[in-house]
């Protein structure tokens, strides 16, 4: 996964000390590692060919100035194009390598579904790499990274198919918001890895370490560095001390260059890759229902997830970006469409009057949309709001599960997924919870409780935030179900308490605007209560 980069403070060469590049001076620099060498290059000129093959110019032998130009060849699939870009040094062989060239060759499926993962994406990734003449060995990187799902999430925060930590995220201007996470866009997040990828070569000037950067960090690997220098050993990255992840990284990658230069060798085969754009990407001009964008592009809705995993909800977001990608195949039909729609049916809405007890926040969370997405679209100049106000609200044109892919789906199929031997308890963080406090309550590891919840033990929990665990202990078959109760004349927090047989306290935390205990009718309380119980 991807740290992020030293603070901030102008060019991003300034953030390392001044002398970094000298104290690497003594890297042992051979041609295992020249991100501009060419393994067998021909004696024969070549040009790339529009298909990303080469055009096979013939030497001049006669006395004319007459070139005798032989026809292109045509390279049809996108792993022989890969075979031709390979520059790093893949003749190397050490234990480390031979352990993951063991483990590949153990598990030889794999290629193929990395293939069938990989095949949406790839031929962007490789145009991207050669425009920046690095490795294409840098191409592979996704299948080390996320195995190509580019909804990967770890357990440290890292997300998408290159797997961005949230601060080098946003130091790569890759947006995160509740509408969406540029760490997963691939169009935008493909072009921050790779220029991350030549700043770090840019540093080390040696590719096997500018990789180490990409997983642990560059503090972390010049300090390695700096450490072998003064005890006089070698600065390659085999010799370094760092991490046992990132020990893995480089010859993983290594491992998995070898096979795909030469997976006949390693008893490999591939499912061809068509050496062409896939996808296309299209100017939304503003906001747009995913829904309608289906509709309009004739592309499934799944699919179109798929190629804009950066969309947390069932539309673009309203700021930006204002594109999505979609088949190559489609993209005229969509545009076509597109252009021809008028503007007041790009989304859906909803007139809603406000009631006691509401807000804007209230509001945003019935309606799956933000504040901001609320204000903007009544023209508010405040969040306050007075009872009987009419607001306009964008909401999704099908029900919430036809948005398969959204965050809020792919996290209810997260949840609901069974853990063999254990019960589903469904949890509602209070003030003062922590993943720490609650999953001791349950006897569960806190890694355990934040995968089961696509969290990372980074995250922040909020009040009222639902939470699957998945336990040992024998369930008491509850289950809770969240009710919106409008208060009567002569109710009271502890009446009501009493009505759902809860807590006062526990009403308290699950409304923080109650100002102390004073109720009035027509006020809406949140309540979870547990069915099985009434």
């Amino acid at each position: 996964m991807i740290k992020a980069p030293q603070p901030k403070d102008g060019h991003p060469r300034s953030r390392f000390p001044a002398n970094a590049r000298l104290l690497l001076s003594g890297i042992v620099m051979s041609s295992l590692l020249s991100g501009c060498q060419v393994l067998n290059q021909p004696e024969t000129p070549t040009e790339v060919s529009q298909t990303g093959g080469p055009t096979l110019v013939a030497k001049d032998t006669s006395s004319t100035d007459v070139k005798k130009v032989v026809q292109p060849v045509v390279i049809d699939d996108l792993w022989v194009r890969i075979q031709s870009g390979l520059a790093m040094d893949l003749d190397q062989n050490n234990s480390r390598i031979q352990a993951e060239l063991n483990w590949y060759t153990r598990h030889k499926n794999y290629f193929n579904t990395m293939s069938s993962r990989a095949a949406p994406y790839l031929y962007f990734i490789v145009k991207e790499a050669e425009a920046r003449k690095v490795p294409l060995e840098l191409a592979l990187m996704p299948i080390v990274e996320s195995s190509f799902d580019p909804f990967a999430y770890s357990h440290a925060g890292a997300s998408g198919l290159w797997q961005f930590m949230p601060e080098t995220g946003e130091h790569y201007n890759l947006d995160q918001n509740w509408w969406y996470d540029g760490r997963r866009d691939v169009v935008a997040s493909t072009r921050a890895a790779l220029d991350y990828m030549v700043y770090m070569h840019g540093m080390f000037d040696d590719w096997e370490l500018a990789l180490a950067a990409f997983n642990s960090g560059p503090g972390r690997v010049l300090r390695a560095v700096k450490k072998n220098q003064r005890l006089g050993k070698s600065t390659r990255f085999w010799a370094l001390d760092l991490p046992k992840e990132t020990t893995a990284y480089v010859p993983k990658l290594i491992a998995l260059a070898k096979i795909v230069r030469d997976p006949k060798k390693y008893g490999m085969t591939f499912d061809t890759i068509a050496n062409k754009p896939y996808f296309a990407k299209v100017n939304t001009h503003g906001q747009l229902d995913l829904a309608k964008a289906s509709e309009l592009s004739g592309v499934d809705l799944k699919q179109l997830y798929q190629l804009n995993p950066g969309l947390n909800r069932w539309s673009t977001p309203p700021e930006g970006p204002h594109y999505l990608v979609v088949p190559l195949n489609h993209a005229e039909q969509f545009r076509t469409q597109l252009a021809a729609l008028p503007a007041e049916q790009r989304l859906s809405w909803q007139r809603y009057v406000v009631k006691a007890g509401d807000n804007l926040g209230k509001i945003a969370n019935d309606y799956n949309t933000s504040i901001d997405v609320i204000s903007e679209a009544n023209k508010l100049n405040s969040t306050i709001i007075r009872i009987g106000q009419g607001l306009l609200i964008p909401v999704a044109t099908g029900k919430s599960e036809t948005y398969t892919l959204s965050a809020s789906q792919r996290l209810a199929a997260k949840q609901n997924r069974g853990v063999s031997g254990r019960s589903k308890v469904e949890y509602r963080v209070k003030s003062g919870d922590s993943f720490w406090s609650i999953a001791r309550k349950y006897d569960v590891g806190v890694n355990e409780l934040t995968r089961w919840n696509n969290l990372s033990p980074r995250d922040t929990l909020r009040i009222d935030q639902a939470l699957a665990i998945w336990s040992e202990q024998e369930s008491d078959g509850s289950i809770l179900r969240k009710v919106n109760y409008t208060v009567r004349s002569g109710d009271s927090l502890a009446k009501i308490a009493s009505r759902f047989n809860v807590e006062v306290n526990e009403i308290q935390d699950w409304n923080n605007d109650l100002n102390g205990k004073y109720i009035h009718p027509g006020q809406r309380v949140i309540v979870f209560v547990d069915v099985t119980d009434t």
